[in-house]
């Protein structure tokens, strides 16, 4: 099936009955149970939502008529509507959505051999303040329900052909997933479970600037994620002025704090780090960030950075590139250097929004 049209109009009044996609299990269960409706709707429901990639409760053709016009008089099950969509060459498709109050948040597919991952906000906006980042120029505004995390997933999942599943989820869209960890984990929760989109924790990862409580706190749930920490610097000078909340957390805290994820959980750590051209790019960085991570069980993704119309920051030249990397192979450092993805659209995070809100 086919994303819903990008005229799908909604009303507020509609918007604002209890999103069907955030809604706890037992909820529905209490529902279905207050109206006389049998048990086994459930599973029924669930399909039609994540397998059968529903439209419309019209769609839901083996539930009795009575029930799929009770669902649509007490639930939403879109609450955005798709403002642009934009597909590279290499096959990744970003959406840019508006929420029924006129928020806008991005979502991103990524097609690579083997793998259908998705890219999600958790925020509309950002309050972190990556200097670098389009996301967050504008502050936050407010965090996504659980309801509209996972809208952003079946919204996605509905660019693929049938026979196609996700395999992948990174909460690394707009926002700072931790700070708006209860809608996260919620919304996870649904994605990871068999009846929902089945997608195996050890698949999803939840990526950070790195809030140390938060960070405890996650290590304490119930199912254990991949956590990716966004450092982008290797020391706390350069960190304060590229991610400004570091300065009332430090690089130590941080490291700390994700040692303690990997004694919780056992899940190997990722670092992220955005190479930004004559800043973080340096041989000198490369040998700080080297001794920094060399005593822990990590991998280090490197991403050249992905220009933002009006930052004044640069993608680092190949030999930049080269000699980074070298350093760090040297220093014994398990790296990746990611292949950008998206090129000729508006991938960057926040990008598209900014751009389409400038116009």
């Amino acid at each position: 099936m086919s994303t819903p049209p990008a005229t799908y109009e909604i009303q507020e009044e509609q918007a604002r009955r209890p999103h069907l996609l955030g809604l706890p299990r037992e909820q529905l269960r209490d529902w279905l149970q207050d109206r006389n409706y049998p048990q086994f709707r459930i599973p029924q429901i669930l399909n039609w939502l994540y397998e059968q990639r529903a439209e419309s409760f019209v769609d839901m053709s083996n539930l009795p008529k009575l029930l799929r016009q009770d669902l649509a008089d007490s639930f939403s099950l879109w609450t955005t509507r798709v403002i642009e969509h934009q597909t590279a060459a290499d096959g990744t498709e970003k959406l840019l959505l508006q929420l029924w109050d006129g928020g806008r948040i991005e979502c991103v597919l990524l097609r690579e051999e083997g793998r259908r991952s998705i890219c999600v906000s958790s925020q509309v906006g950002c309050a972190m303040g990556c200097v670098f980042c389009a996301s967050g120029l504008d502050g936050v505004e407010r965090n996504l329900t659980p309801g509209e995390i996972l809208e952003q997933m079946l919204r996605l999942q509905r660019l693929l052909p049938a026979d196609e599943r996700l395999s992948h989820i990174v909460m690394m869209g707009m926002g700072e997933p931790l700070a708006n960890l209860d809608s996260v984990l919620n919304a996870l929760d649904v994605a990871r479970d068999p009846n929902g989109l089945g997608i195996s924790p050890r698949r999803i990862t939840i990526s950070t600037v790195g809030l140390p409580k938060a960070i405890d706190r996650l290590a304490k749930h119930s199912t254990p994620y991949h956590l990716a920490i966004s450092l982008h610097a290797p020391n706390n000078e350069l960190r304060d002025r590229l991610v400004p909340v570091n300065a009332k957390i430090g690089i130590e805290e941080i490291l700390n704090a994700a040692e303690r994820y990997f004694t919780a959980t056992g899940r190997r750590l990722t670092f992220e780090y955005v190479l930004l051209a004559g800043i973080n790019d340096t041989p000198q960085c490369a040998e700080q960030l080297a001794r920094l991570l060399r005593r822990h069980v990590s991998m280090l993704n490197v991403i050249p950075y992905n220009a933002v119309a009006g930052l004044p920051y640069q993608t680092p030249s190949s030999n930049a590139i080269n000699t980074f990397r070298n350093i760090l192979l040297e220093g014994g450092i398990n790296v990746m250097f990611r292949q950008r993805k998206g090129n000729g659209i508006d991938a960057a995070c926040g990008q598209l929004r900014r751009n389409r809100t400038s116009r």
